[in-house]
């Protein structure tokens, strides 16, 4: 059966890490304060920076305090969570001592009497065939046990590794093209009307591309809705404005929240 609630608030690409620690406070007030006021809550991956292993996490006092937000959350609202590209190796005993409940990617849900399908959405990323065949690779169960049983110091540096030669891998695509680059990282058409389609749906909500947007769309006769969510930054004036959303679902419709304000 799949999971039911009169009342939703989404969120996902958090991409906690203790270097940004502006966006972790709003998540623990998040967790204390907007989250309880609805049934459920939805992370639709990437709510860490990278994730190497449940037991790397026991040597991480930043891990531990947004476990123990997590397990307060839990025992309030029930929260499910779906893996994204940078803590797809989050696994059961984190799940069990926070009180989550893993969802597959994708997974159909009802909220408000209405079903949704929710993705991370990298699968979804198609154009990107490097990516998608990186992606195969390291979700192989075999290989997942062989980077579990390294020590962590060593699955640390190859994460870290990885991170930086995706940020450069972005940065020379992007200075290159940007439109071809918006196209390459951003899901396709093509991937979306399947997936929907195996799944009978016509709503789709996902993260992972960091482009929040509702969308009105169409493949051939194929007509669906797709919500985007947004990654969340406050620690970066710099950049882009600061930004923190979740997606609220209820009986009154699907709406934006935004979390800098509030």
């Amino acid at each position: 059966m799949i999971p039911q609630c009169a009342s939703a608030l989404l969120i996902s690409d958090l991409h906690l890490t203790p270097s940004m620690p502006l966006t972790a406070q709003r998540f623990f007030d998040f967790c204390e304060k907007d989250a309880p006021q609805v049934q459920a809550v939805f992370i639709l991956g990437d709510l860490f920076e990278y994730w190497v292993g449940d037991d790397a996490s026991l040597h991480s006092p930043f891990q531990q305090e947004v476990k123990r937000a997590l397990a307060n959350l839990s025992s309030k609202t029930k929260t499910y969570y779906i893996h994204g590209n940078r803590d797809f190796l989050l696994g059961h005993i984190f799940l069990k001592k926070t009180g989550m409940t893993l969802l597959t990617d994708p997974s159909l849900v009802e909220i408000a009497g209405q079903q949704y399908l929710l993705a991370h959405g990298d699968a979804l990323c198609t154009a990107d065939m490097g990516y998608q065949a990186f992606r195969s690779w390291v979700r192989k169960p075999w290989l997942q046990k062989l980077f579990l049983a390294l020590p962590i110091a060593w699955r640390r540096a190859i994460a870290n590794h990885l991170r930086s030669n995706s940020h450069a891998q972005y940065q020379r695509n992007a200075s290159a093209s940007y439109s071809k680059n918006q196209i390459k990282t951003n899901v396709t058409l093509e991937a979306c009307a399947a997936t929907l389609r195996s799944h009978a749906s016509d709503k789709l909500i996902h993260g992972h591309t960091h482009l929040p947007a509702h969308h009105q769309e169409s493949f051939g006769e194929q007509l669906w809705q797709r919500w985007v969510l947004s990654d969340w930054d406050l620690d970066h004036p710099e950049g882009a404005r600061p930004r923190a959303s979740a997606l609220l679902i209820n009986e009154q419709g699907v709406r934006s929240i935004d979390l800098v304000k509030s």
